[in-house]
């Protein structure tokens, strides 16, 4: 009998978690205010829709939809409605140790559907984890759940560390690719890439209450069909038109919440061809029907149950 000698690895992790504490998904009233505060551990802030302004530190900046702004330990940070819009944000705080926390220090950064898709997935395992509200922003202590899932503690450990490692993985490439190369060529590809896709963001934007095709998207932004999906890979995993779908589905959301239109009125307002197929859609991206949305504030921590 042959007899291995197994050697084991020991495993370095970039970020460790050991303390989560606040987790909150909620929605600010249009005048809402927090004055400020400052405290020893890290805390992100996430717009899920609308748009905040914000201190970090001394610097003041505003937040749209899908960016996140970290505040490092001690850093002054505050809050305010922009009384444009009732914002969804996502507010974690957590004490990290680890030495690659630093560069997010500072940055304002947006996220892609992979990265969305964990923090959604981090507010459900709350949820279940906790016996206290996630809605409730003032909250200065979590209360765990007697009857909770097996490990739900650990999960959202487990997970707001793969979230800090796919964004600082993502992020720290994409900057080392434009620090490191002295060909000014690649630099100016990866600006344009940039520069293209917000230019595609903003017409789609523009135009989320008509029916654009990949054709009219092309035409109006003057890039081609390869390029086009070349620029949406290389920003997530969503497609052209996924990403038209999901923006349309978010505009009738801030319908339903801010304003009186029936379901009728916000269909034939973003130009769905029916109220049916409007439905669909709607139940396909965030995981409920109108009338059950309209229900709840807290769509993201919802979706896919």
């Amino acid at each position: 009998m042959t007899h291995i000698h197994y050697i084991g690895k020991k495993i370095p992790q970039l970020f460790h978690i050991t303390m989560i504490y606040t987790i909150h998904y909620f929605e600010y009233a249009r005048d809402f205010h927090f004055d400020g505060e400052r405290h020893d551990f890290w805390e992100f802030i996430y717009v899920d829709s609308g748009n905040v302004d914000i201190s970090q530190g001394s610097r003041k900046i505003t937040l749209t939809k899908d960016e996140i702004a970290f505040h490092r330990p001690m850093e002054f940070h505050d809050v305010h409605a922009t009384k444009t819009s009732a914002p969804n944000l996502i507010v974690m705080s957590f004490q990290c140790r680890s030495s690659a926390m630093q560069f997010f220090s500072g940055k304002v950064l947006h996220l892609n559907a992979t990265e969305r898709k964990i923090l959604a997935d981090i507010i459900k395992e709350a949820k279940g984890a906790f016996s206290s509200s996630v809605a409730d922003p003032y909250l200065a202590e979590i209360e765990l759940s007697e009857d909770g899932p097996a490990g739900a503690l650990q999960l959202m450990c487990n997970q707001l560390e793969t979230f800090l490692i796919l964004l600082y993985r993502r992020c720290s490439t994409s900057a080392k690719a434009v620090e490191d190369t002295s060909d000014i060529s690649k630099m100016t590809q990866i600006n344009n890439r940039d520069m293209q896709y917000e230019t595609i963001i903003k017409y789609m934007a523009d135009n989320v209450d008509k029916k654009l095709s990949i054709a009219d998207i092309c035409h109006h932004t003057v890039i081609s069909r390869s390029q086009l999906y070349r620029v949406f890979r290389n920003h997530g995993q969503e497609s052209v038109m996924e990403t038209f779908s999901r923006m349309k589905i978010d505009a009738a959301s801030h319908m339903i919440r801010e304003t009186s239109m029936q379901f009728q009125q916000i269909s034939e307002a973003l130009n769905y061809s029916s109220l049916q197929y409007f439905s669909r859609q709607f139940h396909k991206i965030t995981g409920k029907a109108p009338s059950e949305y309209a229900t709840s504030v807290k769509a993201m921590s919802e979706r896919d149950t």
